[in-house]
């Protein structure tokens, strides 16, 4: 391929008007390329989680409120985690299934509230678990993956009966995408989507999230048995293989910035819809940034965002969504 040189070509030459700029954009951003991560938790009132600033746990009563606010600011979906009661855990999590547990009264506030919102549901059991791990551990403290995957399909069709629209496996157990998939069908829930967390790294990002969910000083050793090396790339095609071949609908890499390479190679790999969470410590990070006066919010929100956009994502889970939102609809 041969191009002009200069003074022929000049490629300043479009980026002179803001007209010009946005007609030579290569990738644009919308408020439907955002999914609103909720934190829900009982009471009355909002509980601000310190780690994150900004952001709270939200009571049921207050989802509906929530759900129109994304809604009018043309945000199409909300994901949802709970932040269960202490005396609700227990080893077995048994609490995820539930049919009248935290989240399960969560998608049925959001869904009589505003019915044409889409509702994401995390399938996994950290936030039901005494020890803090997403699966059903042995003696040793070892977890157990064909154990576990008994109780999340289990609990994928506790979640699916309440209304989700989609269900989320974040637990990154072997074969689970499958196990749902045929149970989702066999109980007629033909529609339900899979977005599987395919890609999830053992990551020193995701400290405020478990603040937010109260597991912070429960876990049990670590993660690292079942979550992501973040040396590996290969490894994380292997697994959106693995997941796109027994059902799933779209594929997570998470967390967000960080990854971006992965989210890259997903896309040009399999061409399939790939979603990336910016996690709470990369929203914790701008938050505090801001707050130390070493960024402008507005301007950093939009920049990464459109980050991952450009690497190919078809979406972003981030805690900035409203806010980003309403920053293009301004």
């Amino acid at each position: 391929m041969t191009h002009a040189s200069f003074p022929a070509l000049r490629l300043r030459r479009p980026r002179r008007h803001g007209w010009s700029r946005a007609m030579f954009a290569e990738n644009v951003l919308t408020p439907s390329d955002l999914i609103w991560p909720l934190f829900i938790a009982n009471g009355d009132e909002a509980e601000p989680v310190a780690s994150l600033p900004g952001v709270s746990r939200w009571p049921l009563a207050q989802l509906a409120a929530r759900a129109k606010e994304a809604r009018d600011a043309g945000i199409p979906c909300l994901a949802l985690f709970p932040n269960t009661p202490r005396d609700r855990r227990s080893d077995d999590g048994r609490e995820a299934l539930n049919p009248d547990n935290l989240m399960c009264r969560g998608i049925r506030a959001i869904k009589d509230a505003v019915p044409d919102i889409g509702v994401l549901t995390d399938v996994a059991l950290d936030p039901y678990t005494s020890h803090g791990h997403d699966g059903l551990v042995d003696a040793s403290g070892h977890v157990l993956n064909d154990a576990t995957s008994e109780v999340l399909v289990a609990q994928a069709l506790v979640q699916a009966e309440a209304g989700s629209d989609i269900v989320a496996p974040s637990d990154m157990m072997d074969g689970r995408v499958g196990e749902i998939r045929a149970a989702l069908e066999a109980g007629g829930h033909v529609d339900v989507l899979i977005m599987a967390y395919a890609a999830k790294y053992a990551s020193a990002f995701y400290g405020p999230f478990r603040d937010a969910v109260d597991t912070r000083g429960l876990l049990k050793g670590d993660k690292k048995g079942y979550q992501m090396n973040p040396a590996n790339a290969e490894e994380a095609l292997r697994e959106v293989a693995l997941d796109l071949a027994e059902g799933a609908d779209s594929v997570m890499v998470k967390p967000g910035l960080p990854y971006l390479d992965i989210v890259h190679m997903v896309k040009e790999r399999f061409e399939v819809p790939v979603f990336a969470y910016q996690v709470s410590g990369e929203y914790a990070m701008i938050e505090h940034a801001v707050a130390a006066g070493a960024a402008e919010r507005d301007a950093m929100v939009l920049e990464t965002l459109m980050a991952f956009k450009r690497a190919g994502a078809s979406g972003v889970l981030t805690y900035h969504a409203l806010h980003a939102a309403r920053l293009m609809g301004a």
